[in-house]
């Protein structure tokens, strides 16, 4: 599977890039709609989006880098190519919440009105990304069959695209798209149907999208390692913790929820 989408020989744009930018686009759009839509400054609006972007791409770079710090220390013009893909989620939700808490604390807005408003687009934009691993090639868990393959239903072309070097791979990129997928519906119902206390579609998206990556992390087979220990798997449990607890405490003043 050619990486490249559009090669222009003086740049090449690749497709990881382009599903990125569409992840980007669509989740940012569907973010103001909702926020305007709860009468937020749109000039905060666009200053939090904008640095934020911003931030969670260094940040998911900066996370994934870290944890290959001995590669990139001896290709230090190498942690600029993100094309080749290595952009960590985690890095990304660690780095775009620090923002978003702080500059919403900056501005007297309640940091869980804003994370909850966001939390669906995020979990839809993960979706998205996620095919950026497919034409990379990457993120894919062990060897399996083709006939294994055909009795999950998955479509012919991302079976045929996970032959890689005559073995095919599961595709556990896709396994996390529909449970993203799948995640983004039901965010989006309880944010247009129910009047929920601040924080609990933060805590639900929390929760439910790290229950996947606990589990899709057993199977993948480029993992972020700390030692023995598998990084996005304990993560994945600190912030299944957190999420539980966003969604099951107490109901306070909006003076409480500023204290996030």
């Amino acid at each position: 599977m050619d990486p490249i989408a559009i090669d222009l020989k003086v740049v090449q744009i690749h497709w990881y890039s382009i599903t990125m930018l569409t992840a980007i686009l669509l989740g940012s759009y569907l973010f103001l709609k909702e926020a305007k839509k709860n009468k937020i400054d749109p000039k905060f609006l666009d200053n939090l989006l904008f640095y934020g972007i911003i931030i969670a791409i260094i940040g998911a770079r900066l996370y994934y880098c870290l944890f290959n710090l001995d590669y990139y220390l001896a290709r230090p013009i190498e942690i600029l190519y993100i094309w080749q893909g290595g952009l960590a989620i985690h890095g990304a939700i660690l780095f775009g919440a620090i923002w978003f808490i702080y500059y919403s604390k900056k501005n007297k807005i309640s940091p869980l009105k804003i994370l909850d408003i966001v939390a669906p687009y995020l979990i839809l934009g993960q979706a998205i990304g996620r095919w950026g691993n497919f034409f990379n090639q990457e993120a894919h868990g062990p060897i399996t069959s083709k006939i294994f393959l055909h009795r999950l239903l998955i479509p012919n072309f991302i079976i045929n695209g996970m032959l890689i070097n005559g073995n095919y791979y599961h595709p556990t990129f896709y396994y996390e798209f529909l449970w993203n997928i799948l995640g983004f519906i039901i965010l989006t119902y309880i944010q247009k149907k129910h009047n929920s206390k601040e924080g609990t579609l933060t805590g639900l998206y929390l929760s439910w999208y790290s229950i996947v990556r606990f589990i899709i992390e057993s199977l993948r087979t480029d993992s972020l390692m700390l030692g023995s220990i598998k990084v996005a798997q304990l993560v994945s449990v600190i912030l299944f913790i957190i999420g539980l607890i966003l969604i099951f405490r107490k109901k306070g003043t909006k003076k409480d929820e500023n204290r996030l």
